[in-house]
C-alpha cells in the first residue's frame, strides 16, 4: 500500500492560499485517478481538485471553510501501488515543527548532497546564538499575499496575532483585523483576537451601498469570489485608481450620416448629435452587455431589466444628469429629442466623450495599401466598477461599441 498526499494547488503566481469549499469525496469513498474529490475557492479562481491517484480516502486534514497556503496537504489517499508522477510530497513542515524535523535526519538522496539545515525557529535565534531578522520573522508569520495586504494598510503585522500554524498571521486573520479598525488605534493597544465581535461601524470596514431592486429586475446572490473582490476593490481604492478603458474611434462614416439627417430631424425638432449616436450604440450594446448595465447591492448584484442612461449636463448652476429611459427601445430621433426626466441611481460604469476631431490617420485601402487620410476621430474612455466589471466584460463591451460606431447601420436610425 502507498499513501499519496493531495495538496492545495497553486492556481496562479499571484496565489498565496485558498479556501476549501467543499468536499466533494468523503472518507472511505473510493476514488479514482482525475477524479473530482474537492472544491476549493481563492481570490481570483473558484475551481475543482481532481484525485493525483486513484484509491482510497482515508483522511481529510482541511475542514470546508478553512484556508491554508498553497502545498498544503489537505488530504491523503491510499493506493495498493504507488503510480509515477501521484505521490506528492507533503508540505513544509509549520514553523513550530521545523526544529524537530531538522533534528532527525533523513538519509541524503542518492547522488546528492545533504539538506541544509533548517532554518531558526524562534525570535530569540539558532543554537549558535544568531538572532533571527525582523524580515525573517515576518517572512515566517504571513504568506505574500498577508504582507502586501497588510503594506497597502499600514498594518504591522507584529501586532496582529495569528491564527495559522505556529501564530502564522493569514489572510483572514490580517482581514479580520483591518476590519476591526485596530489598525487605527493608538501604539500599545493590543490586537483583538481573530473572531472577536467587531464594533457596529468599524473604522476602515468595508461597507456595500443597498440600492432599491424594481419591478422586473433579476437579483442574485454574489459568489464567494465576486463578494472576495468586491471588499479587495473598495479596500484598494485608498492606493488604486478606478479603473478605466480607453478606445479610439473614427467617427467618419458618421459625419456623412449626420449631414444627410440634418434637415429630416430639423423638422422633427431634434438635431442628429455625436452625442446621439454613441448613446443609440450604448443603449443597443446594454442588452448584450448586461453586467455592465448592473449594479452592485451589498453581496447581492442586480442586472437591471431596464437599460436607463444618465446623461451629464453641466450648467452654470451645477451638474444634472438627464436619464433617457428605455434607451433601447428608442430610435435615433427619439433619442435625440429626449433628454429629460432627472433620477439618481446607482452605476457601474460611466462613459467619458473625448473631443471629436479631424486628425491624419493610417487607414487600409482595399487593394492593402496604405495611406494617410484626414479621418474624424475621438476617444472614447469607460470607467467602471471593478466589484462587478470585469476588464475582459469592459473590453468586448467597449470593442463592440467601438465597431457600431465605425460601422453605424444607417438603416437602423
Amino acid at each position: 500500500m502507498a499513501r499519496v498526499n493531495v495538496i492545495m494547488p497553486q492556481m496562479g503566481e499571484s496565489i498565496a492560499e485558498g479556501t476549501v469549499s467543499r468536499w466533494l469525496r468523503q472518507v472511505g469513498d473510493e476514488v479514482k485517478r482525475d477524479e473530482a474529490i474537492l472544491e476549493i475557492s481563492t481570490d481570483k479562481v473558484d475551481a475543482e481538485i481532481p484525485s493525483p491517484a486513484s484509491g482510497v480516502l482515508v483522511e481529510i486534514k482541511v475542514q470546508e471553510g478553512e484556508t491554508v497556503e498553497v502545498q498544503t496537504v489537505v488530504a491523503v489517499l491510499e493506493t495498493e501501488k504507488a503510480t509515477a508522477g501521484a505521490v506528492i510530497p507533503a508540505a513544509e513542515p509549520p514553523a513550530s515543527k521545523a526544529a524537530e524535523a531538522a533534528a532527525t535526519p533523513a538519509p541524503p538522496p542518492p547522488s546528492s548532497v545533504a539538506p541544509a539545515p533548517a532554518p531558526p525557529t524562534t525570535p530569540s535565534g539558532d543554537g549558535n546564538g544568531t538572532a533571527e531578522t525582523a524580515d525573517e520573522r515576518l517572512q515566517r508569520r504571513s504568506t505574500p499575499l498577508v504582507r502586501r495586504i497588510a503594506a497597502e494598510h499600514a498594518v504591522d503585522i507584529s501586532r496582529v496575532e495569528g491564527s495559522g500554524h505556529a501564530g502564522r498571521v493569514t489572510k483572514k486573520d490580517i482581514l479580520a483585523y483591518i476590519e476591526s479598525g485596530a489598525h487605527k488605534a493608538a501604539p500599545g493597544v493590543p490586537a483583538p483576537r481573530p473572531g472577536a465581535p467587531a464594533p457596529a461601524a468599524p473604522p476602515g470596514a468595508v461597507e456595500h451601498p443597498v440600492v432599491e431592486a424594481w419591478p422586473g429586475d433579476e437579483v442574485v446572490p454574489m459568489s464567494r469570489i465576486r463578494r472576495l473582490t468586491a471588499d479587495h476593490m473598495v479596500m484598494s481604492r485608498r492606493v488604486s485608481a478606478h479603473v478605466t478603458s480607453f478606445y479610439e474611434v473614427d467617427y467618419t462614416r458618421i459625419v456623412g450620416i449626420r449631414q444627410r439627417l440634418k434637415g429630416e430631424f430639423a423638422e422633427r425638432g431634434a438635431s442628429p448629435t455625436y452625442l446621439a449616436f454613441i448613446t443609440k450604440v450604448i443603449a443597443d450594446n446594454l442588452r448584450k452587455h448586461r453586467v455592465v448595465n448592473a449594479s452592485a447591492s451589498g453581496d447581492t448584484i442586480v442586472y437591471r431589466k431596464a437599460v436607463n442612461i444618465g446623461i451629464a449636463v453641466a450648467l452654470d448652476w451645477g451638474l444634472i444628469v438627464p436619464v433617457l429611459r428605455g434607451a433601447d427601445e428608442l430610435s435615433l430621433l427619439g433619442i435625440a429629442k429626449r433628454m429629460a426626466d432627472l433620477a439618481d441611481q446607482p452605476q457601474v460604469a460611466i462613459l467619458g466623450i473625448g473631443a471629436i476631431e479631424k486628425r491624419p490617420k493610417v487607414i487600409t485601402l482595399e487593394d492593402g495599401q496604405d495611406v494617410i487620410a484626414i479621418r474624424t476621430m475621438g476617444l472614447l474612455s469607460l470607467s467602471y466598477d471593478h466589484r462587478i466589471v470585469d476588464g475582459a466584460d469592459a473590453d468586448r463591451f467597449m470593442a463592440d461599441v467601438k465597431r457600431d460606431l465605425e460601422e453605424y447601420n444607417e438603416g437602423a436610425t
